[in-house]
């Protein structure tokens, strides 16, 4: 029973398509981040590194790149609801199931082993997310809109107080 029902709620909550990638994949990683009440994507792209749990729930896979020279690896689960869209840049044939060694190589000789090995673009996009991106740039355009419209009219406000000063002040003199 306790399987049964383990089983339903992973049903509920895995991802339809699920993106296949492989070690060696050199991917682009879209994810929903929430500061404060503000969302945004965020965008983190590197090579995978080891992908484990085959499509199941518990399924992860680690993403390594090089940032100002220092290597970052970051390990997503499959199934988040927060990761949007993953884009398969290309592809670099290797050997090895879990290339661990790419940890010691510099970014330039990285490049060198993927160089002439583009593979055909594959995308991966959960449809809903991306109405939801897309909801989300209206949203972040909208407040730049009325950010703007503040401004201006603050601007306006304010070379109205000058032009009424500046009107009082001729008043004033003339008067003397």
């Amino acid at each position: 029973m306790n399987a049964a029902l383990l089983a339903a709620v992973a049903q509920k909550h895995q991802k339809k398509n699920a993106p296949a990638l492989r070690a060696g994949d050199v991917v682009r990683v879209h994810q929903k981040v929430k500061e404060g009440n503000k969302e945004r994507i965020q965008v983190f792209e590197g090579i995978v590194l080891r992908v484990r749990g085959g499509k199941g729930m518990d399924a992860t896979f680690t993403v390594r790149r090089v940032s100002h020279g220092i290597g970052i690896e970051r390990t997503f689960p499959l199934h988040l609801q927060s990761v949007t869209k993953v884009e398969k840049i290309k592809e670099i044939k290797l050997r090895q199931a879990r290339p661990y060694f790419l940890r010691n190589l510099t970014a330039r000789q990285i490049q060198k082993k993927s160089k002439g090995e583009l593979a055909d673009f594959v995308t991966w996009e959960d449809t809903a997310a991306a109405e939801e991106e897309e909801k989300i740039k209206a949203q972040q355009e909208a407040e730049a809109k009325a950010r703007e419209e503040a401004r201006l009219k603050a601007e306006a406000e304010a070379e109205a107080k000058v032009a009424a000063a500046k009107a009082a002040h001729e008043q004033s003199e003339k008067s003397e």
